[in-house]
């Protein structure tokens, strides 16, 4: 493997600490530079202020869910290019197919491994 992860932006939205620690954390050993969210809210100012190269975000939150985040985040022009890989703990079609309508680029089902996040990352990521 040499992939070359270094100053890799990640943005990894999710209301549950230990799914973000546990990204932030492999991410961050790779060499990426990764930022938290634990909403939709909060990400979206921090997706402004970081610009990231790739955006991970739960369907399942408070407030703003998954789908209206990347709807969001899509629908700005700035970030429209920005790949945005959904989480869920449901591995449904249904979730799938309305993660491709709101303009999502990639599904992973929870507990995603190392491998999957990289692999996200290698496939969507212009290097």
């Amino acid at each position: 493997m040499d992939d070359n992860f270094q100053d890799i932006k990640v943005m990894v939205i999710d209301d549950s600490k230990t799914i973000r620690r546990t990204a932030e954390t492999l991410l961050t050993k790779v060499g990426c530079k990764v930022f938290t969210a634990n909403d939709g809210f909060d990400a979206l100012s921090k997706i402004a202020d970081s610009n990231p190269d790739i955006i991970f975000v739960d369907i399942m939150m408070p407030r703003l869910d998954g789908y209206q985040t990347c709807a969001l985040i899509k629908n700005n022009s700035r970030f429209k290019s920005t790949p945005v890989i959904m989480l869920s703990s449901k591995d449904g079609l249904f979730d799938k197919a309305k993660g491709r309508i709101v303009g999502s680029d990639e599904y992973l089902t929870k507990p995603f491994s190392k491998d999957e996040l990289l692999s996200s990352i290698r496939l969507h990521v212009k290097q």
